[in-house]
């Protein structure tokens, strides 16, 4: 069993908790922002952006402070660099919603047909979901960090890495099927509109695949 009794300073697993709070928090923020690009809603994208904005940069502050705590005088019950590499595409999940967010007010929003629309809603709504299982999931961690990593424990954990890789296939297919309708748009919309939309599509999906590559190294963290 490994202990965490022997820690010398601060743990670094309650920030590393609040900071998905955080991140998962600014790409909830997304289902209002994908809303109003299909309602054509540009007073209410740019508000929602700068909101986005400022909830990316409170998770950037706890991200400094997870970092701050690992030092490598302090002793962890797992590998310093599993949790660095755990946090790095947590960290993108916000940096994605963020950069989804401006892009998404760059130009007006376009005439979207009504397919187009159902499907951002549709990746967003699984969006929502595999934010809610990755949050289970990353509680779950935080958990094992107050109980020294008990085997049983260790086992839920793993449990639920499962669910977020499932919601993660989901959207990726729903994503393919959706840019190659977006594609068919281009004498609509152009070129230039064509990739801007696709775009979007990309990002909106991104969120899923960094949930999944973040669920995958905590079962890296959880095996050594």
């Amino acid at each position: 069993m490994r202990s965490i009794g022997g820690i010398f300073g601060e743990s670094p697993f309650k920030p590393l908790y609040e900071h998905a709070k955080k991140a998962c928090e600014t790409a909830y923020a997304l289902e209002d922002v994908v809303k109003a690009y299909c309602d054509k809603d540009t007073s209410g994208l740019s508000n929602l952006s700068d909101r986005i904005a400022s909830l990316e940069h409170a998770a950037d502050k706890i991200k400094q402070d997870v970092r701050r705590r690992l030092p490598y005088s302090v002793l962890l019950p797992v590998k310093r660099s599993d949790i660095l590499e755990f946090l790095k595409p947590q960290d993108s999940i916000s940096d994605s919603a963020e950069d989804l967010a401006k892009l998404m007010t760059l130009t007006d929003p376009y005439d979207l047909p009504v397919d187009i629309k159902e499907g951002l809603m549709e990746i967003m709504a699984k969006t929502t979901q595999i934010l809610d299982a990755y949050m289970r999931l990353v509680k779950k961690l935080s958990e094992l960090s107050r109980t020294a990593f008990r085997r049983k424990g260790v086992k839920e954990a793993l449990d639920l890495v499962s669910p977020v890789e499932e919601l993660e296939h989901q959207i990726d297919v729903i994503s393919i099927g959706l840019s190659r309708k977006v594609f068919k748009l281009e004498d609509k919309l152009g070129a230039l509109g064509v990739y801007h939309l696709s775009r979007i599509v990309e990002l909106l999906s991104n969120i899923s695949d960094y949930a999944a590559r973040a669920a995958d190294r905590l079962r890296t963290m959880l095996f050594r």
